[in-house]
């Protein structure tokens, strides 16, 4: 009797165990010409935390130096879609958590988006993102004449932003800004008609930090892993 109570414990320990590491599996896209190790911090914070390797996806998307070639449009687009569908293929959950930093949380909502997965992204967070536009781009269709900033970029009303205006990106939405962003505050206003770019309509919350736009990446990392339990 004795020896049955130790191995239903053990079992019961077990269970525990493997359930506590069965963690939504998070997918983490870096922005234009940046690379996977920007999100260096993050991906340590998540170990810590108890994730393992195999839970993390970082994805390398476009050309890291040509920043003005960049947009949202064929090759930038197949690294990210891959990495959600493997990650969400592999979940144990069921449901994957998106994080994107500055394009990289565009480009990322718009896969979402295009693979219609948004109920089972349990939380999306949009870090320094230009969903409204940046107005260093100019205004669509008299935008900047690059990728970044046409009609697949982020010029403001592009038709890229335009299609994603008012879509839910996962059951939780929120994003991380700053009123000190070099690049999204670049013109001096943060603002694209009255609302900071960075924001995401009907979001459940956003958090105003002052850290410039990479920090906002950086040295954020306990704040993503919070939104995202």
């Amino acid at each position: 009797m004795k020896l049955v109570s130790v191995i239903a414990l053990m079992l019961l320990v077990v269970t525990k165990s493997v359930s506590a590491a069965c963690l939504d599996n998070v997918v983490l896209v870096h922005g234009n010409t940046a690379t996977p190790a920007s999100w260096n911090n993050t991906y340590n914070y998540l170990i810590a935390k108890g994730y393992t390797a195999a839970q993390i996806y970082r994805p390398a998307w476009g050309s890291a130096s040509c920043a003005a070639c960049n947009d949202h449009s064929g090759s930038e687009e197949t690294p990210v879609r891959n990495a959600l569908s493997a990650a969400l293929a592999n979940s144990c959950t069921g449901k994957i958590d998106v994080i994107g930093h500055s394009m990289g949380a565009t480009l990322a909502a718009q896969q979402i988006n295009k693979l219609g997965i948004s109920v089972q992204v349990d939380a999306f967070v949009g870090i320094a993102g230009g969903f409204r536009g940046l107005l260093t781009c100019g205004v669509y269709p008299f935008q900047v004449l690059t990728s970044t900033c046409g009609a697949q970029g982020l010029s403001v009303g592009s038709p890229l932003l335009t299609g994603l205006y008012g879509a839910r990106f996962g059951q939780r939405v929120y994003s991380i800004k700053s009123y000190i962003d070099q690049v999204v505050c670049a013109t001096g206003s943060c603002l694209v008609y009255g609302v900071h770019s960075s924001s995401i309509w009907n979001e459940n919350a956003s958090y105003n930090l002052a850290t410039g736009h990479f920090g906002l990446q950086t040295d954020t990392a306990s704040t993503q892993y919070t939104l995202i339990r």
